[in-house]
C-alpha cells in the first residue's frame, strides 16, 4: 500500500479515508470505535469528520462524531498515529455558522475540545460563505496555522470559479492557500468535478479527497428498486439514482466485480483511487464487515478494460 501526500505538508495517508458522518447517527459509539479499531489495525490513519456531524439525527446537537473520534483517539492513545480532517462553517446553532474570522476561532476551539486534541491535521471550509471575503477567512486560517492548531487547510463544495478566486486572493495577499479540496465525486456524480475543477486542482497541486464516494450507498448495489430504500436511514437519499443511467452503472459494477470476485462497492472505490487527480476517496461504514470491504478495495487493481467498462455508462 503506497501512501500519498496530503495538503502540501509532510502529512501522508493511505488512499482511503474513513468517513465519520455516520458516527453518532447510524453507528453508535461502541460500533464506531470497533470500526475505527479495524481501520487502524489494517494500517490506515485518516478520518474525515465535521463539527456539524451528526446534528440531523433526532436528539443530536452536532459534534457527536468529533466526540466519538476524540474519545477513541484518547482511549487507544492513537492521536499521533491518526490524521484528523474536520470542517467549519455549517450551522451549529443560532449565530454559529459561516467563515468569519471570529467564528472560525470559536469553532476550532470547540472542535479541539470535542476531539480531545490540541491540533487538527486538515481543517476545511465546509461550504462557501459569500457573506465573508476570502481574505478574512484565510487570515483566520493563518492565525490557526501560526498557533499550531491546524497543520493544513482546505475547502469542500467549491466550484472552479470559487476555488480560483480563493487561490488568487491568497497569492495577492500572501495568505495561506487551500491545499485540499473535498468535492462530491463518484461513478454516478461526475459532472461537478470532472472538467474545469479537476483541471484546476491538478494544475495547482491541490489534493482531492472525495465525499459520497459510494453515491450515498447506491454504488454498494444494495439499492436496486424503490422497495430497497427502506433498508437504511440513508435510503431516502438514494432514490434519485434509481433511473436507467444508474442501472447501467450498477450493471457495469456487477460485471467488473464478478471478474474480480469483489463487491460492487469495492470496485467503485477502486475506480476512484485510480482516477487522475484523486488523492483518496472518503467512504463510511456501519459495521466492521463493511470496513473490511473498504480495506479490500485498496488492493483491487482494475485493468484498463475494467475502467473503460465502468466509465462508459456514467460518462
Amino acid at each position: 500500500m503506497t501512501n500519498r501526500r496530503l495538503g502540501r505538508t509532510d502529512i501522508t495517508i493511505a488512499p482511503l479515508i474513513l468517513g465519520g458522518n455516520v458516527f453518532g447517527w447510524t453507528a453508535d459509539k461502541a460500533s464506531s470505535h470497533a470500526m475505527l479499531d479495524r481501520f487502524a489495525d489494517a494500517g490506515f490513519s485518516a478520518i474525515d469528520t465535521a463539527d456539524v456531524y451528526s446534528s440531523w439525527a433526532p436528539g443530536n446537537r452536532g459534534g457527536e462524531s468529533e466526540e466519538i473520534v476524540g474519545d477513541w483517539m484518547a482511549d487507544r492513545r492513537r492521536r499521533d498515529k491518526t490524521v484528523v480532517i474536520t470542517k467549519v462553517g455549517s450551522e451549529m446553532g443560532p449565530g454559529k455558522k459561516g467563515l468569519s474570522r471570529p467564528y472560525i476561532h470559536e469553532a476550532i476551539d470547540a472542535s479541539l475540545r470535542r476531539l480531545r486534541t490540541d491540533y487538527v491535521d486538515v481543517y476545511l471550509s465546509h461550504w462557501p460563505d459569500p457573506s465573508v471575503p476570502y481574505d478574512e477567512t484565510l487570515r483566520a486560517y493563518q492565525d490557526l496555522l501560526d498557533a499550531g492548531k491546524v497543520r493544513a487547510i482546505g475547502a469542500s463544495n467549491l466550484d472552479a470559479g470559487q476555488l480560483r478566486d480563493a487561490l488568487a486572493v491568497a497569492r495577492r495577499e500572501s495568505l495561506p492557500a487551500y491545499a485540499v479540496l473535498e468535492p462530491e465525486y463518484n461513478l454516478y456524480d461526475r459532472q461537478s468535478f470532472e472538467g474545469p475543477l479537476r483541471d484546476l486542482t491538478m494544475a495547482e497541486g491541490i489534493d482531492v479527497i472525495t465525499y459520497f464516494s459510494l453515491a450515498r450507498g447506491f454504488l454498494s448495489g444494495k439499492y436496486r428498486s424503490e422497495a430497497d430504500l427502506g433498508q437504511s436511514a440513508r435510503g431516502s437519499g438514494v432514490k434519485k439514482y434509481l433511473n436507467p443511467r444508474g442501472q447501467r452503472i450498477l450493471g457495469a459494477l456487477d460485471n467488473v466485480a464478478g471478474r474480480h470476485r469483489a463487491q460492487p462497492s469495492e470496485v467503485a472505490i477502486a475506480w476512484l483511487i485510480a482516477r487522475p487527480g484523486v488523492t483518496a476517496p472518503i467512504a463510511s461504514a456501519t459495521s466492521v464487515a463493511q470496513v473490511d470491504s473498504l480495506i479490500r478495495s485498496v488492493s483491487l487493481a482494475l485493468t484498463p478494460a475494467d475502467i473503460a467498462e465502468l466509465d462508459e455508462p456514467g460518462a
